[in-house]
């Protein structure tokens, strides 16, 4: 419990940085790398194929989405303490956007258990034809997608706050916060971009630009936490009038 006791101690930020690499692992392996292995594009029958072939590896990415987001709600109240000298309202503000996000990825899980209930031909659905099963297994597949659109919002709004706390601190480089505010649009338009206009082409390249931006800006903080810490000067404050 002690390590928790300082939040401006450099352990603590080193517990808070460790916290967020796990988030950041773990999403990569949930929300990039199994996917990948398992959606077959343009063809939602056989990505429910695939998906009832590989259950081991479609639970594997569940069990990946539970370990991200347990530890972004340690990752959420630490960076709040954290932050809440240099700005206690939008140090909360980004906590509760950063917990939105986490609520909406819990809300996802429910599809993914709807999608594999409807597909196995061995699950308690019975009554219902192969195509039937997997036209409301696909159907759930995207509801499931889509709260990506939606937790990106959250998140946008997240990043874009935190890297102006990190810029003000004055106990971390200005650079990874404004790259983070920056980047953090990224997010924001891939949501536009796969939602309402994925033949925009520009978008598309634009979005994948900020997105390099941000991710590389929150793994450097994330190190910057585990291998540096704060400065010893200590945070300064953003005034708000």
């Amino acid at each position: 419990m002690h390590a928790f006791s300082d939040p401006q101690s450099r352990g603590y930020a080193r517990l808070a940085g460790i916290f967020y690499l796990i988030v950041v692992i773990a999403g990569v392996f949930a929300i990039a790398y199994v996917p990948t292995r398992l959606q077959v594009a343009g063809d939602p029958a056989a990505t429910i194929a695939s998906i009832l072939d590989r259950r081991g590896l479609f639970t594997l990415g569940i069990g990946g989405d539970v370990v991200v987001m347990l530890a972004e709600i340690m990752v959420t109240a630490m960076l709040y303490l954290m932050f809440r000298p240099v700005n206690e309202t939008l140090s909360l503000a980004a906590a509760l956007a950063r917990l939105a996000m986490v609520a909406v990825m819990a809300t996802m899980l429910f599809f993914h258990a709807a999608l594999v209930t409807f597909a196995d031909p061995s699950g308690s659905v019975t009554g219902l034809s192969v195509a039937q099963r997997t036209d409301l297994a696909s159907a759930m597949l995207h509801v499931h997608d889509a709260g990506v659109w939606i937790w990106q919002v959250f998140f946008t709004l997240h990043l874009a706050l935190l890297g102006q706390l990190v810029a003000a601190s004055g106990a971390y480089p200005k650079l990874l916060g404004h790259a983070m505010t920056l980047g953090a649009f990224g997010y924001l338009l891939d949501s536009v971009y796969s939602f309402a206009a994925p033949d925009l082409a520009i978008l598309g390249h634009v979005r994948a630009g900020l997105l390099a931006i941000v991710t590389l800006a929150e793994i450097g903080f994330a190190l910057w936490l585990v291998i540096r810490g704060p400065r010893p000067s200590g945070p300064s404050t953003i005034t708000t009038g």
